[in-house]
């Protein structure tokens, strides 16, 4: 069970950090901030929560059940940040924010002292570390001290049921799909470990023994509540940013032919190398450096192979749109031929302008790559052009070195 327990809080902290480190994202945001507060103290609950746990802090502090208190206010803290994160996601006037967040902030900060009090009133001599909650059922202050917990617990869980519920008729998308995620784990936590430890605690008032409703099945029920929950938190923030680093990762290798045949033109400098970036961030990059090539090509462009080519596909039956791009494609891979040996430029320059450099965004340049990727020519083409300008770089470097 503590295995279960274990790996659910090492979900949580690894979602924190993914959020975290999400590319494109305020990192010091309020929401960002909230969010991740909250999945850290929920992964703390549940590494406190787990029986060796519990056994170490007693032994830690030498006070025995000292992992009960702990656990119980983690818990309390951990649903007060359920509801500042639910009332900042929610948005609307700062000043209302506010209130509400400093208004749940300071009643389980007051639930939190009151459980500590409570604790330190009690006569709880007896270790437990798996069925603390049943056992002292019935012992002065403990009783209270379990009873104010869980229903701090089942306050915070019923506002958020009730907000889910509402704010997910107005909205749509990802949006509603993360509150229908935070209502199903919010439900299970319920049902699941809430109803399961108030039916134990009652029972053993009236001289029933239910334990295994509170050690063996509300433990894994919570963990799973709360990772269900976490998901609908970070799904409506994580799933964009991630989908957009995907495309932009297919996007990276689709301008992989227009890269092989101009990368030996002048670009800027290329920046260090960094394992941790970014599809996106690489995308820019292979951008820019395209952009920079093509502008270096551009007195090599010959009117005449754009004319040529262009007739040819549409004579072929090719819309004007695919033969303006295998035009396109065929003129600058003439460029690029031209440039890599040296040649000298067409004595009637050109002033044709790449439909790729007049649409913002890389889909005009995929396009383009995609067509050189296509054309019969294009493998030749870039190989003739490697050669070319490595055979140039060794002819430069043999030059500088003559005495």
């Amino acid at each position: 069970m503590s295995l279960v327990v274990y790996g659910a809080a090492g979900v949580f902290a690894l979602s924190c950090v993914v959020l975290f480190r999400r590319p494109g994202s305020p990192v010091l945001g309020t929401l960002t901030v909230s969010t991740c507060a909250a999945i850290l103290l929920g992964a703390l609950v549940l590494v406190c929560s787990a029986p060796p746990t519990l056994a170490a802090v007693n032994d830690l502090t030498g006070v025995v059940n000292f992992g009960a208190p702990l656990t119980y206010g983690m818990l309390s803290a951990y649903s007060c940040a359920l509801l500042v994160l639910l009332v900042n996601w929610r948005g609307g006037p700062r000043s209302r924010i506010r209130r509400r967040v400093l208004a749940s902030m300071a009643a389980y900060a007051l639930l939190i002292a009151v459980l500590v009090a409570l604790f330190t009133l009690a006569d709880a001599p007896d270790e437990r570390l798996t069925d603390l909650d049943t056992y002292y059922a019935n012992t002065p202050f403990m009783r209270e001290m379990i009873l104010l917990y869980l229903a701090g617990h089942s306050a915070a869980t019923l506002v958020m049921c009730a907000v889910c519920v509402k704010w997910g008729r107005e909205v749509t998308g990802l949006l509603r799909t993360g509150l229908r995620l935070i209502l199903a784990g919010s439900l299970l936590d319920l049902v699941g470990f809430q109803l399961a430890k108030y039916t134990a605690v009652v029972a053993r008032w009236y001289g029933h023994d239910v334990d295994f409703l509170s050690t063996t099945l509300a433990p894994p029920m919570a963990s799973l509540g709360a990772l269900v929950c976490s998901a609908g938190f970070v799904l409506p923030r994580l799933l964009p940013a991630a989908v957009a680093q995907w495309r932009g990762l297919g996007d990276y290798r689709r301008l992989g032919p227009l890269w092989a045949l101009l990368r030996f033109a002048p670009t800027s400098p290329k920046p260090p190398a960094s394992w941790w970036r970014s599809p996106r961030e690489r995308l820019q990059w292979r951008e820019v450096s395209i952009h920079d090539a093509l502008l270096a090509l551009a007195p090599y462009f010959d009117d005449r192979v754009r004319e040529r080519e262009r007739e040819a596909a549409l004579r072929a039956g090719r819309t004007a749109h695919q033969a303006r791009l295998a035009a396109e494609a065929a003129m600058l891979t003439d460029a690029a031929r031209r440039a890599a040996a040296h040649e000298e430029p067409p004595a009637d320059p050109s002033t044709y302008r790449l439909r790729a450099t007049q649409v913002s965004g890389p889909g005009a340049l995929v396009e383009l790559a995609r067509t050189l990727g296509r054309s019969p020519a294009g493998a030749p083409a870039r190989e003739g052009t490697v050669r070319a300008a490595h055979g140039w770089t060794l002819a430069e470097d043999e030059e500088t070195h003559v005495p």
